[in-house]
């Protein structure tokens, strides 16, 4: 299905743009916690192929795309590359990483979900794991680096929830039958514009209902 709505050569144009821009969150964070040359190069691979990984082990498409294609595997050691020797320029076009950082998560969802379900899962666990697709590299490379995933944070802006849209209009298309290139890539565009409006808005998931503030907690902690 994935090859009636992108032909090859696009899809792994995009596959790559989209794993290029994860790796570089990937590897910035490592330099901002200090890490060596080995520890950026780990960090922009688990974040750039690990949400990949995880679907195509759970799937059974095995090997594993990252290592049966070797510009999989070797764009995120670029990406590293690039960072390690000029990350205060990367940094300063933090804005332009996120926007491409946008695009990869609707793409990722998008092809993720497709794939689950080309390989005979339901539905709602194709959804799941092109939603795993998308942000599960984020989750390894943040719990690498001793930090709590930020998609799991609420002083964070919206990341998983484009990512479920896109997931979901996937597979709604799917069930009534209407899945092709537009419908395909208006599931990418909205996932995408929704993750670029959460980080211009700063829109937020809500916490638990009638939760106390932290100064009330810290106050009653300390008496």
């Amino acid at each position: 299905m994935l090859n009636e709505l992108f032909t090859p050569s696009v899809q792994h144009a995009l596959d790559i743009v989209g794993i290029f821009v994860f790796a570089i969150s990937g590897a910035l964070l490592a330099v901002r916690k200090n890490f060596d040359v080995f520890g950026i190069a780990v960090l922009a691979e688990v974040t750039a192929l690990g949400g990949g990984l995880f679907r195509d082990i759970i799937i059974g498409a095995v090997p594993p795309a990252a290592f049966t294609d070797l510009g999989y595997f070797t764009t995120p050691l670029l990406a590293a590359v690039l960072v390690f020797f000029m990350h205060p320029h990367v940094e300063r076009i933090q804005v332009g990483v996120n926007v491409f950082d946008a695009a990869g998560l609707g793409l990722f969802c998008v092809t993720g979900t497709v794939k689950a379900y080309d390989y005979g899962l339901g539905l709602t666990a194709s959804a799941a794991l092109g939603l795993a697709t998308a942000v599960g590299g984020g989750v390894l490379r943040d719990v690498l680096a001793n930090e709590v995933p930020s998609l799991l944070r609420w002083d964070r802006d919206l990341y998983a929830v484009p990512a479920i849209v896109g997931a979901t209009m996937i597979v709604l298309c799917i069930r009534f039958d209407t899945l092709n290139a537009f419908t395909s890539g208006t599931a990418v565009i909205v996932a995408f514009v929704l993750r670029l409006l959460a980080m211009r808005y700063h829109w937020r998931a809500p916490r638990a209902y009638n939760r106390k503030s932290a100064s009330a907690e810290e106050s009653s902690a300390t008496t």
